[in-house]
């Protein structure tokens, strides 16, 4: 019986960090928790919006959240050469409106920071998002699958390995399918992986998308 651990939390303290860094007394842990996910989904549902705007919008990396008592500072890890174009600070005040309307935050001041990926194909959330993307479009798992580890090896990853699970090309019985190119050494703690659960809504029902990256040893 295989006992599975998430890769992330797996190396934290090692090659991964927390994406959110705060202190909260234990009766106030959990409004903390709860505004950490309302800022996360916020971000999400503008960028998918701007996205049917700006179709070579690549989506989200990560969302790093940091707290002090006067201030909530929030970084958005994305590969958008459309948004970071003109009219890129409305965008963001628009944004930050649009965060504090939901948090309800009056002595807290809210900043939003966005920094571009580099290569944006060597982060796992958005290899996954662009098969989800793919599977929506009824593209063939086979290709999006092939397509995804073609520009994870472009972008200079050492290996890659990705899993889909559901009702796949609408099929009676939901089912697994896998592909692995290179070494994906997840049970090495030094070597310094990237990991991501995406799931989509297809014509045939939910599918769920897993993607590991090993980017390098440290």
């Amino acid at each position: 019986m295989g006992q599975k651990i998430n890769p992330l939390g797996f190396r934290l303290g090692t090659t991964q960090s927390h994406d959110s860094i705060w202190f909260a007394q234990p009766t106030n842990y959990s409004e903390n928790l709860k505004e950490d996910k309302i800022i996360r989904d916020c971000i999400k549902n503008y960028i998918q919006k701007t996205r049917r705007i700006f179709s070579d919008v690549e989506g989200i990396g990560r969302i790093k959240i940091k707290k002090r008592i006067d201030l909530i500072h929030v970084i958005i890890y994305m590969g958008l050469p459309q948004l970071l174009k003109e009219g890129e600070p409305l965008r963001i005040e628009e944004l930050q409106m649009n965060v504090q309307k939901k948090l309800n935050c009056v002595n807290r001041k809210l900043n939003i920071a966005i920094t571009r990926i580099p290569n944006a194909y060597r982060d796992a959330n958005i290899l996954a998002e662009f098969i989800g993307e793919q599977l929506k479009n009824r593209i063939s798992f086979r290709k999006a699958m092939q397509k995804a580890i073609e520009l994870a090896e472009e972008a200079g990853t050492k290996g890659i390995q990705v899993q889909i699970a559901g009702r796949i090309d609408g099929q009676e019985i939901a089912r697994v399918e896998w592909i692995r190119e290179g070494r994906v050494p997840l049970q090495t703690i030094r070597a310094k992986m990237d990991y991501s659960a995406y799931t989509v809504r297809t014509i045939y029902g939910v599918v769920g998308i897993k993607v590991w990256i090993f980017l390098n040893n440290e």
